[in-house]
């Protein structure tokens, strides 16, 4: 297994979950992954990967799945964007965001502490940062929230700044007063590889909300309040806010 130094800032490994379907996207989708749909004059995941480099990353692994084999030819080794990469491939069989971790897992992949983010998320945060705090917190995972009141989407974490711990993680809002769910997941978190091992069954279809849901109940994850808007391409709308914000208009 691959070892762990983020606090020599060595290195640090980065999970893109980049083998969704994309079928809010179509037909766009129907012939490219959603990570090489065109923006502000190049492929998203050019522009997601110069970010992670840029900002502490130094490994890449891409779960990928239908229509991965394009995106695997495009990217390469990730020499040209600064990053090491690694490739995990799903095929069609997708078994859902925490099980496409587990299988990087099998495949021997994972860092003993990694981040994981969305390969249709473009974050302008400092993933160093990240990082840094989960391997400070000790706790097996770390989920960057954002104070958002419902603003850009339904608002799904109840957060504690002072102890910087994510009390509730429900994405139903079925446990708490609606008024508590302030914040909303940022979409990059951070896992230890045994938090994979011990939650998540091997060769299921198994979703990550699940995870961070029963660490959150057990009062183990860990918090990080981030203050920049974030940016998709899982919509049209998304896609055309990306735009304007990277062509900086």
């Amino acid at each position: 297994m691959l070892s762990w130094r983020w606090s020599t800032g060595l290195e640090m490994q980065c999970v893109v979950l980049a083998g969704g379907l994309g079928t809010r996207m179509r037909p766009l989708t129907e012939t490219v992954p959603k990570s090489l749909i065109p923006v502000a004059g190049a492929p998203f995941i050019d522009h997601q990967l110069r970010w992670l480099s840029g900002h502490g990353v130094t490994e890449v692994v891409l779960s990928i799945g239908t229509l991965g084999e394009l995106i695997e030819r495009h990217v390469g080794s990730g020499e040209r964007f600064g990053v090491t990469v690694r490739y995990v491939n799903e095929g069609t069989a997708l078994r859902g965001t925490a099980g496409a971790l587990r299988l990087a897992c099998e495949r021997g992949v994972l860092a003993d502490e990694f981040l994981v983010t969305y390969g249709d998320s473009y974050l302008p945060v400092d993933f160093g940062e990240v990082g840094r705090a989960f391997h400070a917190s000790g706790a097996p995972g770390l989920m960057t929230v954002y104070l958002n009141d419902d603003a850009w989407d339904t608002s799904n974490v109840v957060f504690d700044s002072e102890r910087r711990l994510v009390t509730l993680y429900d994405k139903r809002r079925a446990l708490r007063p609606v008024e508590e769910y302030r914040y909303i997941d940022y979409g990059l978190s951070a896992l230890r590889r045994d938090a994979v091992e011990e939650r998540v069954p091997s060769g299921e279809r198994h979703d990550l909300a699940d995870v961070f849901h029963a660490l959150s109940v057990a009062g183990k994850l860990a918090g990080l309040e981030v203050f920049q808007r974030y940016y998709e391409i899982g919509s049209p709308e998304g896609l055309r806010e990306l735009e304007r914000h990277l062509s900086g208009s």
